[in-house]
């Protein structure tokens, strides 16, 4: 029995004939196979049909032939490397943004008429008014809400009235930064408490000590595109919102829309359901909290950038968090209309008269009246 398991197993002499005839014909095949690749690359070279260079499409090559290290590159040099060309725009193509303007094929202006009848009187801006559209409009660039009597806070003094005793939060990506940069370049009152953070993450605080001001800027947690930025800087808004106590001297401004619109929607709403849950949390510790929801803007689309983003899915998101806040005491800045509706070409960050109308539509529902 020892023997015959210890006996080696020889195969007949025509099995052998069969795999050295099928190791022929793999390399027969494999040989066939390279020579159609470079046959082919050369006909890509000549440019024989001009057709095919008019029209560039993505190409995608093995990353068999890849001989070159990648680890230490960055992942869009990498991703040229593992094999994709990106040939949807042409050098010129590329610097053009693709938002052009549809010029007018007869009279370039409208003629407003007042009213027939007089409009109802518009009230204060108070929290919880649902949202509608158009939201406004501007007049002589002036933002004129269609849903209450934003006042103007033409003057550092008018600000300084507003806010003074008030801790004011700005949660949320770089486009509410621009409140942060705009008070404390308008007030000279409010200085900039350097914390050693870089200007473009953050976060940020400003103090006027003789009016008890305090504004404090801070980005909200990953997804966010940046380059270098310290994980211990980047907190949730939810847990922000936790640590806040709340009350009448307290107002929170919070966006998040641009760092998301490269993920899948769920992504979103999952976000905003944790901010809905702490902000309801808040307002039940203390209900006079002051809460502005600041929506998404359009932006410039140039070619590159319409490749991954786009203000349609912008706006889809936005659509999502305007339903999410509606119905709860919170209030609005619509900065997609107050964006789209003005004569500039749009940004991603506005330009300074568009941030000024935000910040008044803003300080209208902190500051209400003159009384306050």
């Amino acid at each position: 029995m020892d023997e015959q398991a210890t006996k080696e197993i020889v195969l007949p002499f025509y099995i052998h004939r069969l795999l050295f005839m099928l190791l022929v014909l793999m390399t027969v095949l494999m040989l066939i196979l390279n020579l159609r690749n470079l046959k082919y690359d050369k006909y890509l070279a000549s440019g024989s049909e001009s057709k095919w260079r008019s029209y560039p499409t993505p190409k995608f090559y093995s990353t068999m032939r890849q001989k070159v290290e990648t680890r230490k590159q960055p992942w869009t040099q990498r991703l040229l490397q593992c094999g994709y060309q990106n040939h949807s725009f042409t050098p010129e193509e590329s610097e053009v943004n693709i938002k052009r303007p549809i010029l007018p094929s007869s009279t370039n202006y409208i003629t407003v008429e007042p009213l027939p009848q007089a409009a109802t009187a518009l009230g204060e801006c108070a929290r919880g008014k649902p949202m509608v559209s158009p939201s406004g409009f501007y007049y002589k660039d002036q933002w004129m809400s269609t849903t209450c009597n934003n006042r103007r806070f033409d003057t550092p003094a008018r600000i300084t009235d507003c806010l003074r005793r008030k801790n004011i939060y700005l949660l949320g990506d770089s486009t509410v930064r621009q409140w942060f940069e705009y008070l404390t370049e308008f007030i000279p009152g409010l200085k900039i408490f350097n914390l050693g953070n870089p200007k473009n993450i953050g976060p940020h605080l400003a103090v006027d000590l003789e009016n008890n001001i305090m504004v404090e800027y801070r980005p909200h947690g990953p997804p966010i595109r940046f380059n270098t930025v310290s994980s211990q800087d980047l907190h949730y808004i939810a847990n922000e919102l936790d640590e806040i106590k709340g009350g009448k001297d307290t107002v929170i401004a919070i966006t998040l829309w641009s760092h998301f619109s490269t993920f899948p929607v769920e992504v979103y709403i999952r976000r905003l359901q944790n901010i809905r849950r702490s902000i309801l949390q808040l307002l039940g510790r203390n209900p006079d909290t002051v809460v502005v929801m600041k929506t998404a803007n359009v932006q410039a689309l140039p070619g590159e950038v319409s490749l991954y983003n786009s203000d349609w899915y912008s706006y889809q998101h936005d659509l999502v968090m305007r339903k999410m806040f509606t119905g709860i005491n919170v209030a609005f800045v619509d900065a997609w209309e107050m964006t789209i509706a003005h004569y500039l070409p749009h940004n991603l960050h506005p330009e300074r008269v568009i941030i000024k109308n935000e910040i008044d539509m803003f300080l209208s529902y902190v500051c209400p009246s003159r009384k306050r």
